[in-house]
């Protein structure tokens, strides 16, 4: 299994003392940290691209390309691309770019994203919400399949044998699907015979398994190896070494941001028995000391038999130096007892 971490670049105020962190310092913080999970062992690093106040990240190439400098071996994906309110040519572009940067460690996960400010921002109708992702998927492969490309669509000109450069060194460039709980979605990568990252960030974990085997089983329908059918999940969480000392950490963080976006869409009080539920064995987040984070995938792994593990350890602006210590203990303590026990 390849483990790994993704972050937003979170810019949020800090719970406790109200300080909100500049974009530049936190960006500086986290090419810091991509150059750890690198050092450490880890095998992906994720980035995700958003249009709001409350994160760095906008343009996740550019961010992973500075990354890209100064790391040897880790993978560098974007977590995600909101590909309904890009333009595929350029997004294909960046990420070549990216690739032949890197020496062959680029990948973009695509998503239709779960906030909507990008679309507005860009001059696109939400209506077309789900139209314009199937429709820019479409390009995308096509974009990454050959060096000159004839395509039309309903929302983009067409492009009549028209050669896109620079060429990655993947052939292919890889690109996986993000889904939340879409139905839709999971059987769309499966049919297309594309890797899935599947996003589990609350309610019981084991809910998800039939949406993977509705993955795997529209993948075999449409002829595609079942070797070839990768699954990822992308999980909240943080390490301490205790365990205790890692909730009582992170609560401050969770709260403040599931209360945000709670009081955005209508959701329930974030409280601590929430999070103590969520953190516990058959939660979603993987809170706790190593062996705790240890034993939750392992877990998961039995239900999911998933090949790729990303976990989101700084869900609000954390103390760069405790998310520093926690990728080291991911990278040192968790990464590898999870190998070994996989075999």
């Amino acid at each position: 299994m390849q483990l790994g971490i993704y972050s937003f670049g979170d810019t949020t105020p800090d719970p406790v003392t109200g300080a909100v962190p500049p974009a530049a310092g936190r960006l500086r913080d986290l090419i810091e940290e991509i150059e750890l999970a690198d050092q450490v062992g880890l095998d992906v690093f994720g980035l995700g691209e958003h249009h709001r106040p409350d994160y760095a990240i906008s343009a996740p190439a550019t961010v992973l390309a500075a990354a890209a400098a100064r790391t040897r071996r880790i993978r560098l994906t974007s977590a995600v691309t909101v590909l309904g309110s890009e333009e595929p040519v350029r997004v294909f572009q960046q990420f070549a770019t990216l690739d032949l940067l890197s020496g062959g460690r680029a990948e973009i996960m695509a998503g239709r994203g779960s906030f909507i400010e990008s679309f507005p921002l860009f001059g696109l109708d939400l209506d077309d919400y789900d139209a314009l992702f199937a429709e820019k998927l479409d390009l995308l492969l096509k974009l990454r399949a050959a060096e000159r490309v004839t395509w039309s669509g309903r929302h983009r000109p067409a492009l009549h044998d028209q050669p896109v450069y620079p060429r990655p060194l993947q052939s292919p460039l890889p690109v996986w699907i993000a889904v939340g709980g879409n139905p839709p979605s999971a059987v769309r990568a499966g049919t297309l015979g594309l890797p899935m990252a599947l996003a589990i960030i609350g309610g019981e974990p084991a809910r998800f398994a039939p949406l993977i085997e509705l993955y795997r089983e529209a993948g075999r329908r449409a002829g595609h190896d079942p070797a070839t059918l990768s699954v990822g999940i992308n999980s909240h969480g943080f390490i301490a070494a205790d365990s205790q000392d890692a909730a009582d950490t992170a609560f401050p963080y969770y709260a403040d941001v599931m209360g945000r976006l709670g009081r955005e869409r209508g959701w329930p009080a974030y409280t601590r028995p929430r999070f103590e539920a969520s953190r516990s064995p058959r939660g979603a987040d993987f809170i706790g000391s190593p062996q705790q984070v240890i034993d939750k995938i392992l877990a998961q792994h039995e239900i999911f038999r998933h090949d790729r593990f990303l976990l989101q350890l700084s869900l609000g602006t954390m103390p760069h130096d405790r998310i520093m210590r926690a990728i080291e203990l991911y990278g040192t303590v968790v990464a590898p007892a999870v190998r070994k026990a996989l075999g």
